[in-house]
């Protein structure tokens, strides 16, 4: 299918439109997360525990809105998926699982329960130790998600508590600077879960250890001090539904559904609950589809078109960090994903701010000093590997923690010339991190239609984005290029990988990295034609492990390549 400049002028005109459509009166964007069966199953079993211990029924109505949802959004198979469009998932499942169970629920959605049960048992098999056992195998060595969707099963008494990995959270009571030598079996962000869940495992199955008993009955006190002074003054940690319930419901089964920790996370909770009766994954990410928008529009050579960008300059400043974060220790200069006080500065948003101001300097003035703290801030995260990780430098134990290549590709863009060293190491990493076939895979974004949940179209595209500005006749660009070509599917757009359904966002990306594709090309042009711009695909995150989309994507990526093409 060919097209003419006026169409291709047309689809860019109504992608923008619809993009400025969804601009906050305020001036900046704040998107809106899919629903998730997790996050609605998470936030009513803490709801559940903490009304079940401190008596009365004012979440009653949460709960059974939470309930209702779930039943209505199972999968035909039976399972849950984490959105919608998700396909069914084991975590998924044996958390909604859970919920019924804690809600005392199991007579009113029996059918539901059956349903998942016979899912479950088909895949991974009918005992408790089978189930436990797939879980855990699910995430490896790592127990961030494993540990927590297992202590509530326990909790359910549909595990053996024999089944739970244990948390060390005396752990946290240690500096913040030793965190990276210790090894721990959970990612850098998940220090409230090492401590709220560790707390609960040690209550319900105290370890046989006499002097790891010992200490982690002293720990107690002292770790629960500094889950209060990490939680941000929303409740959530880190806005994020699950993170906040998986704490709260392990304090309110351990007597402490009145800590005032646990007192802001069910206020959290009540807050973000949704009228449809569910939660998603996250409040929102302001910030990363406010510079992301900035970023397409600069892209298509069209700020012009973006009214009042003082005040836009002044919002994105306003969400650079200028103090230390009690969270995570990092310094002050870089921005996180939402302008809610539970977000975490991070080596995804910090360059995309830096990027989007560096646009916007052209038009408004912007202070050097903003600048100079962010290149800072990423300079001092950068790993020895030479790439960058999301939160802290030098964990690297676990994948999440690790460099990035489509964080460090990120980066690159957005320091300029003059960190040469930085930019020598940041691409020789890059060089490393290339697979024999060509590609890149990404660290955040994922795709369920692909082999291990993997979206090498992403992370390919988001590392030529930094090999066209820094090093364009590259071989490894080239290489990089040859892939994306190839993984071309017949339809002419791309998918996460070759085969895959085409998609708005993985397409307007490959687009944008390979700088024009006339087959490409037309196919974006026909979604947007015919309304595909409110169909956004399911993201995977955290090794894919994780699924959510956002209602901007395929807008802000499209007005991108579309702009570009123009």
């Amino acid at each position: 299918m060919s097209h003419s400049p006026q169409r291709l002028q047309a689809a860019y005109e109504k992608a923008r439109a619809a993009l400025f459509h969804l601009r906050l009166p305020a001036g900046h964007w704040e998107g809106e997360l899919s629903t998730s069966a997790l996050s609605t199953a998470t936030a009513i079993m803490a709801l559940a525990l903490v009304q079940k211990q401190l008596g009365g029924d004012r979440f009653t109505p949460l709960v059974l809105g939470g309930l209702r949802w779930l039943a209505e959004h199972q999968n035909d198979d039976g399972g849950w998926g984490d959105t919608v469009r998700s396909f069914s998932n084991i975590s998924t499942t044996m958390l909604c699982r859970s919920a019924i169970h804690l809600t005392g629920a199991t007579q009113s959605h029996a059918q539901p329960l059956e349903r998942a049960e016979r899912w479950l048992n088909e895949r991974y098999g009918s005992s408790p130790q089978e189930l436990a056992e797939a879980v855990r195998a699910r995430y490896g060595k790592d127990r961030t998600f494993a540990t927590p969707i297992l202590t509530t099963c326990a909790l359910a008494g549909l595990v053996d508590w024999s089944e739970v990995p244990p948390l060390p959270f005396e752990l946290a009571c240690l500096p913040q600077s030793w965190f990276r030598f210790l090894r721990l079996h959970v990612v850098s962000y998940a220090l409230p879960a090492l401590i709220g869940i560790g707390q609960a495992i040690h209550h319900h199955r105290p370890t046989w250890n006499p002097l790891t008993w010992g200490i982690r009955r002293l720990a107690r006190s002292p770790s629960m001090r500094v889950l209060q002074a990490i939680q941000p003054t929303s409740g959530g940690f880190l806005e994020a539904t699950p993170l906040t319930s998986f704490v709260t419901l392990s304090l309110a089964s351990i007597g402490l559904s009145d800590h005032p920790v646990a007192r802001l996370g069910i206020e959290f909770l009540q807050r973000s609950a949704r009228p449809d009766g569910s939660w998603a994954i996250d409040s929102n990410l302001a910030t990363w589809v406010t510079t992301l928008s900035i970023n397409a529009l600069a892209s298509a050579n069209d700020l012009e078109a973006l009214e009042d960008k003082e005040r836009l300059r002044d919002w994105l400043v306003g969400q650079q960090y200028r103090v230390r974060h009690p969270y995570t220790g990092a310094d002050p200069g870089g921005w996180a994903w939402t302008d809610l006080p539970g977000g975490v500065p991070d080596a995804d948003d910090t360059p995309g701010a830096l990027l989007a101001l560096g646009h916007l300097k052209k038009h408004v003035p912007v202070d050097a000093d903003v600048f100079r703290a962010g290149e800072r801030w990423l300079l001092g995260l950068q790993n020895r590997d030479g790439g960058w990780p999301t939160f802290c430098r030098g964990w690297g134990h676990l994948p999440f923690d690790r460099s990035g290549a489509d964080l460090t590709a990120h980066v690159l863009r957005a320091l300029p010339a003059e960190h040469a060293s930085a930019h020598r190491q940041g691409l020789a990493y890059l060089a490393k991190q290339q697979r024999a076939d060509g590609s890149w895979l990404p660290l955040w974004f994922g795709n369920q239609h692909v082999a291990e949940d993997e979206n090498p179209t992403y992370g390919t595209a988001r590392v030529l984005a930094a090999y066209r500005q820094l090093a364009p006749d590259a071989a490894a660009a080239q290489r990089g290029r040859a892939w994306l070509r190839a993984a071309q599917n017949v339809d002419g757009g791309w998918g996460g990988a070759a085969g895959s359904p085409s998609s708005i966002e993985e397409t307007a990306l490959a687009l944008e990295a390979l700088g024009s594709d006339e087959r490409g090309l037309a196919w974006l042009i026909e979604q947007v034609e015919h309304g595909k711009l409110d169909e956004p695909t399911p993201i995977g995150f955290y090794f894919a492990k994780l699924w959510y989309y956002e209602r901007l994507y395929p807008i802000i990526f499209a007005v991108a390549a579309l702009g570009q093409a123009r």
